[in-house]
């Protein structure tokens, strides 16, 4: 119904963001992104639609099914993930896992190069491969599935096992040839692209590129 006092204004998308990171390596420089966000866009993280939903503080959690069940509850309402790449993130099961969590619910994907920041000892790392190059989709038996580069080839993900549905704006597989996750996600540079003042915008294109 229309009225004299105007349209009312839109609510601002809330794009929770889930950071996906190699703990060991990487938390020091994850920690430099997190707090340089919480410092420079404090009145407006709400207004950027920036959440942290990370899971990292309670990484010390051991046994594999505990451990999906905490990625998956730390993956709620959040619709996008975040890959930060390091030196050797690409390699580690549980950051795969995530990112297969992350197709599994449809979230937007980017991936962010951290290796250029200090760790706690004032040094930067090499520059590793990116994991979204490591996961991808393929077709069997006429259902989507899951695969991971293991050993120099592409095999079914382990991890899950089940057919996925992929968001209606991403390219779908039509043969068992696997299109990377790569394909589906933007690749930034925390250091040289100016992180701080521009990864909200990243964001906001990871969650516009599946629709949310």
């Amino acid at each position: 119904m229309s009225g004299v006092f105007g349209a009312v204004p839109r609510p601002v998308a809330k794009r929770r963001v889930f950071f996906s990171f190699h703990y060991q390596n990487d938390v020091w420089r994850v920690n430099q992104v997190r707090q340089s966000w919480r410092y420079n866009h404090n009145n407006s993280r709400e207004a950027e639609g920036f959440y942290d939903a990370s899971i990292w503080e309670r990484s010390k959690l051991t046994g594999p099914v505990s451990l999906k069940g905490l990625i998956r509850n730390g993956m709620q309402n959040t619709s996008v993930t975040c890959v930060l790449v390091g030196s050797e993130t690409y390699a580690r099961r549980w950051v795969r896992y995530e990112m297969a969590r992350s197709v599994i619910k449809g979230n937007g994907l980017l991936g962010v190069r951290v290796h250029l920041m200090r760790d706690r000892n004032g040094y930067a790392s090499p520059q590793g491969p990116n994991p979204l190059d490591y996961m991808g989709v393929y077709l069997a038996n006429g259902v989507v599935r899951i695969a991971e580069h293991s050993d120099g080839k592409w095999i079914r993900y382990a991890d899950y096992t089940q057919s996925v549905d992929l968001p209606p704006t991403w390219r779908k597989p039509h043969d068992n040839n696997v299109i990377k996750l790569s394909s589906y996600a933007g690749l930034y540079c925390y250091r040289s692209q100016r992180g701080n003042e521009n990864f909200s915008s990243w964001v906001r294109q990871a969650a516009a590129d599946v629709g949310r």
